[in-house]
């Protein structure tokens, strides 16, 4: 399952996101959006579980919570 993660610090890093999410399951992959001018992140990002889960636990978890000193939004990603 794709879970879309946003309102991260610019400066959260992938590695940060990725240790928030292992907590609850494994991982399949973990991409923060970067601006392609600057190379910093946009503060936002996608972390795929293979099992739906240990998603929608880590959503239920982790949404709302504060990183960085700034509250995410943790919700399933929508389909293209």
């Amino acid at each position: 399952m794709k879970v879309l993660i946003r309102n991260l610090a610019r400066t959260t890093t992938e590695a940060e996101v990725l240790a928030l999410f292992e907590a609850h399951g494994a991982v399949q992959s973990c991409t923060l959006v970067m601006d392609e001018h600057n190379g910093k992140s946009k503060g936002f990002g996608f972390v795929e579980m293979p099992n739906p889960g240990d998603a929608k636990a880590a959503i239920k978890t982790l949404n709302g919570t504060k990183v960085d000193n700034n509250v995410i939004r943790v919700k399933k990603a929508e389909a293209k």
